[in-house]
């Protein structure tokens, strides 16, 4: 089981779900035949659809209901994030829903509960996502408390991005990793004495510049040997995967594609970022008033601050909730040398001396930046893109980072939900090219829910 556990899981889930689908089924039926429900609509269909033929045409549905799951992908071993299971639930169930409504449609015995239909699908995302999300708490525990499942990894390469792996991995296990060695260095013959002394059986390879030529070697080494291979790659690798090939007098060029955000992306991208601050700003603006309140009684000066920051290559002012001291930036400059960001050009300090008690509550929960939704209202910013940074952090950006300016920035993006202030720079960076390069509504979608998501669980913004 230790090296099967994700197959284990994902076959457990077949008879689970029948289960769901069961219960969601009779769930619908008991709650539009209730007392409380028939008192509003009373129940027509009990002669042509009696409980027992209802539970007959359940049991008939169900193994349908699978095999579509099944087609979809619901059964892969290696299963995507929560958030994303949530929406796949959600498109598979509607899908499956057709079958059920095909079937009403062509029968000859008249059946107008259009109720239970709604029930049905409703139990049946409710069922299904609750089930699946204490299956996935019990698989993590058992990774992390009991160490079943978990890879014994050897993790190659002394970069920022294998040192952050190391220790993210060995405090998360959860995510199936156990590290069992860490080389600074690629040299062939000490990492296949490791792999066999260490009994490893996963290899992962920071960034890969200095050894091209040996890591090409692992790979067919770790193939042979049936050991799993994977490598962080590098920004020029990161860019050449959203790649169009087409040729001109027989000759295939490679065409890298930027972003889907041109044309009608932009525009669909524009309406969203105006329905959403709207509904935001009218929704939060009772709460503007007490934080304002509150931020006045804590300490002196203004209950806004205007930040200047760059987005698309333009300055702007950027709003925020004022969580620091009066004058702050002025005293920027006197702890530069505290800054704990060394990778890159930001500035962050974990415990500024320059927050206020107010101030550390705003920012725990980011409601500092809540006033940003202005910003997306008046076309500075966009409900979601890359980080908007200070003029001078922008003016120590090289070359490949200053592609992140090509879009608006964002109040929160793939880097926040991807690891917050943790993130070297350059993997921040990547995580941003990657999201120009695919972007897509589902995508912001997802990123928006991932932001509340981690608000109450993320400290790193403090």
């Amino acid at each position: 089981m230790n090296k099967n556990i994700n197959l284990f899981f994902s076959i457990i889930l077949i008879p689970i779900d029948a289960l769901m689908l069961f219960l969601a089924g009779i769930s619908a039926y008991f709650l539009r035949t209730s007392e409380f429900v028939a008192r509003l609509r009373p129940v027509l269909f009990f002669e042509n659809l009696p409980f027992d033929k209802y539970v007959e045409l359940i049991l008939i549905f169900i193994p349908i209901w699978l095999l579509i799951f099944a087609l979809f992908g619901m059964y892969r071993v290696h299963r995507p994030s929560m958030l994303e299971e949530f929406f796949k639930i959600i498109s598979v169930v509607s899908f499956a829903m057709m079958a059920v409504i095909f079937y009403i449609f062509i029968q000859v015995e008249q059946f107008d509960s259009r109720f239970i239909i709604l029930a049905i699908w409703f139990f049946s995302i409710l069922y299904l996502t609750t089930a699946r999300f204490f299956i996935r708490k019990l698989k993590n525990y058992i990774m992390a408390k009991v160490g079943i499942g978990l890879h014994n990894t050897l993790i190659i390469g002394d970069d920022p991005i294998a040192n952050f792996l190391v220790d993210k991995l060995k405090k998360n296990p959860r995510h199936g990793y156990k590290v069992k060695s860490h080389v600074s260095n690629l040299d062939l013959n000490y990492v296949k004495k490791i792999i066999k002394d260490k009994n490893v059986d996963s290899v992962i390879v920071g960034q890969s510049e200095g050894y091209k030529n040996d890591i090409t070697d692992l790979a067919e080494f770790c193939q042979l040997e049936r050991i799993n291979f994977k490598f962080a790659p590098t920004l020029f690798q990161a860019l050449a995967s959203n790649i169009e090939i087409n040729a001109i007098f027989g000759i295939p060029l490679m065409e890298i594609k930027y972003t889907p955000l041109d044309g009608w992306g932009k525009v669909i991208k524009r309406a969203i970022d105006i329905i959403g601050s709207v509904f935001g700003l009218v929704f939060l603006s009772p709460f503007f008033v007490i934080i304002a309140f509150l931020i006045k009684l804590d300490s002196e000066g203004p209950v806004f601050v205007k930040l200047k920051r760059v987005s698309q290559d333009k300055e702007f002012y950027l709003y925020k909730f004022r969580s620091m001291v009066k004058d702050a930036e002025k005293l920027k400059a006197q702890l530069l040398d505290k800054n704990e960001r060394k990778d890159g050009p930001l500035f962050k300090i974990k415990n500024d001396p320059r927050v206020t008690k107010m101030g550390r509550i705003l920012r725990k929960y980011r409601i500092d930046e809540l006033p940003q939704l202005f910003n997306v209202l008046k076309g500075d910013m966009s409900l979601v893109g890359p980080r908007p940074h200070q003029p001078d952090e922008i003016a120590r950006y090289k070359n490949h980072h200053k592609k992140v300016l090509t879009i608006k920035a964002g109040i929160t993006g793939m880097a926040q939900v991807s690891g917050s202030s943790d993130l070297p720079f350059e993997e921040e960076v990547k995580l941003d090219l990657y999201y120009i390069e695919n972007w897509s509504l589902f995508l912001d979608l997802k990123i928006l829910l991932r932001t509340l998501l981690i608000v109450f669980r993320d400290k790193s913004a403090c």
